[in-house]
């Protein structure tokens, strides 16, 4: 896996950052929640930055090749927003969301949950910032 130069890589929550400037991530863990992100260490920034986004969707970004690509990664983003927003509807929501519009959000969260993980599943990040003389 090789890093772009230059490629603009969202974190989230309005952030941006060029994929040569970031050094390093600290996970999601498994019990994801509100309080709950990925932090990214960026060259010159003395604190971590606070994402919303996983540390494999970023890898994705500061891979990614050409510039063609960065809508799709608004829209993931856009989607993976969602996602989190609809974390936060409570059973009584949904159920008045569903009956008014017959929009179905229990529906829309399992659909974005299986779209998402068709990309995971594989480990991308063990072993990419450790340092050799460590080991």
């Amino acid at each position: 896996m090789e890093v772009k130069m230059g490629q603009i890589v969202a974190l989230g929550y309005g952030k941006y950052f060029r994929s040569d400037s970031i050094v390093g991530f600290v996970p999601i863990e498994d019990d994801r929640g509100p309080a709950r992100r990925t932090l990214v260490y960026v060259e010159g920034v003395t604190e971590p930055v606070v994402a919303s986004r996983t540390e494999e969707r970023m890898l994705k970004d500061m891979t990614r090749e050409g510039p063609g690509e960065f809508k799709a990664a608004m829209a993931l983003e856009l989607i993976e927003r969602i996602l989190g927003d609809l974390s936060h509807a409570r059973p009584m929501l949904r159920r008045s969301v569903k009956e008014e519009c017959g929009l179905d959000l229990d529906e829309i969260e399992r659909r974005i949950c299986e779209l998402l993980a068709g990309d995971e599943g594989n480990p991308v990040q063990e072993g990419l910032f450790q340092d050799p003389g460590l080991e």
